[in-house]
């Protein structure tokens, strides 16, 4: 699976939407729903905590989709120090900048930005290429998972946005679920983030295949 394909299915296992939840078997079941990219979220873990559960869940995937850690860098340093099979970080406006990032992780992990204005996505044209892997650009619409999330977007601003990232893939992500992936990639995005409609999910391996085939389907 290519870089971006990667993208197009995008599950953000958040500890605080799993509720108590088996998060390994959650995300290997995404995985084995046709997630390419799933993305660990714990706001209120500690950073040992959160190491031994990147190195769990890593272990519970096949390979087949990228693992990333939300804002944590040194939770992925110290993963993949440990032998953890993760891909990289994804940080938000507040936390280190995304040179730094690039600087500590080096060229062969994944980076992703949250970056939703002309201004945010102007600062990552102005960087050298190659330190920004793909943006997250949201709330397209409001979320009770990110309460601190800029105005939602709506798919006017996030066509906006895709059109001002130009080469920059962007990700769509924000209260989005089933039936978005056709405005998301008429948007111009190369794929759709969930939260809910996978963590929350009663099957979590359906819903990730039914939002991979609904984009599929969108093509």
């Amino acid at each position: 699976m290519s870089a971006r394909a990667a993208l197009a299915t995008y599950v953000v296992a958040d500890l605080a939407t799993l509720a108590g939840r088996d998060v390994a078997a959650v995300v290997a079941a995404a995985e084995a729903g046709g997630a390419g990219t799933i993305q660990l979220r714990a706001k209120r873990l500690g950073a040992g905590a959160f190491r031994d559960l990147v190195a769990e869940c890593a272990a519970a995937l096949s390979g087949t989709a990228r693992l990333l850690v939300n804002d944590r860098v040194d939770v992925y340093l110290a993963a993949a120090a440990a032998g953890a099979r993760i891909h990289g970080v994804h940080v938000g406006q507040s936390d280190l900048s995304a040179s730094d990032v690039r600087g500590l992780v080096g060229q062969g992990a994944v980076v992703g930005v949250s970056a939703s204005t002309p201004r945010e996505i102007a600062a990552i044209h102005a960087l050298p290429a190659g330190t920004v892997d793909y943006i997250g650009a949201g709330a397209v619409r409001a979320t009770p998972t990110k309460p601190d999330h800029p105005d939602p977007l709506g798919w006017a601003g996030l066509a906006r946005a895709c059109r001002a990232a130009r080469e920059v893939p962007v990700v769509a992500i924000g209260g989005l679920g089933a039936g978005d992936a056709a405005s998301a990639r008429a948007a111009g995005a190369a794929g759709v983030a969930v939260v809910r409609a996978v963590c929350r999910a009663e099957d979590p391996r359906r819903a990730a295949a039914d939002l991979a085939a609904e984009w599929r389907a969108a093509a």
